[in-house]
């Protein structure tokens, strides 16, 4: 068994009822079956039998919610980690599905001007710096495994850049489910990907993911 590993967690499924881009909104909580997928992700982080002593997540209400059932079952505390939090988006509180999707409408489409940096919101090599940085810390301050609970595009940015691979993608691409695990280790001081779990996948088919950045 490797001696550390860290471990990055997605939110479960959120209540929003109006097919927004909730971004960094408040008030955005999770749905009942977001509350089943994240003691999903938390029984299976409980099943590894791995020393897991740090537990962060993002300051927003999903993902300290999806963080409440792996502190319950690894009795650990929830240290709030502000560098992994969900970009942002100037997109926030529009639709972001169907005929009245933001992205449909000329009104907007002015945001587009630079999909690479993407013109509409935080920089992606701001985002993976950051979540590099917060991974980087806990590494350095934890003596076993670390769960960081963050969100779809924070996860997938520091997936791409560890990849070595470039930040600039189509969404409607990225391998991260609501309450997936993104496994990670350094080997010879590099981070290197090593698993990708999907314990809520039984639940994916009646899920609603359509207000992530």
């Amino acid at each position: 068994m490797p001696e550390k590993q860290l471990h990055l967690v997605r939110h479960g499924e959120v209540h929003n009822p109006d097919g927004v881009l909730y971004g960094r909104i408040p008030g955005f909580h999770l749905s009942e079956l977001g509350e089943q997928m994240a003691v999903a992700a938390a029984d299976d982080l409980a099943t590894r039998g791995r020393n897991i002593t740090t537990l962060l997540a993002s300051p927003l209400q999903r993902a300290q919610e999806s963080a409440a059932p792996i502190s319950k079952a690894l009795n650990l505390p929830i240290i709030t980690e502000h560098r992994v939090i969900e970009p942002t988006n100037s997109f926030e509180g529009l639709p972001n599905h169907g005929k009245e999707a933001a992205f449909r409408k000329p009104r907007y489409w002015h945001r587009f001007w630079n999909p690479f940096r993407p013109s509409w919101g935080e920089p992606y090599r701001s985002v993976a710096g950051r979540m590099r940085a917060a991974m980087d810390d806990a590494w350095e301050n934890s003596e076993g495994d670390i769960v960081v609970v963050s969100h779809q595009s924070p996860i997938w940015m520091a997936h791409l850049d560890i990849a070595g691979k470039r930040l600039f993608h189509d969404p409607r691409t990225r391998r991260c489910d609501l309450s997936s695990i993104t496994s990670f280790e350094k080997q010879s001081g590099t981070w290197v990907e090593v698993g990708y779990a999907n314990p809520a996948a039984p639940l994916l088919k009646n899920a609603i993911d359509i207000g992530a950045v």
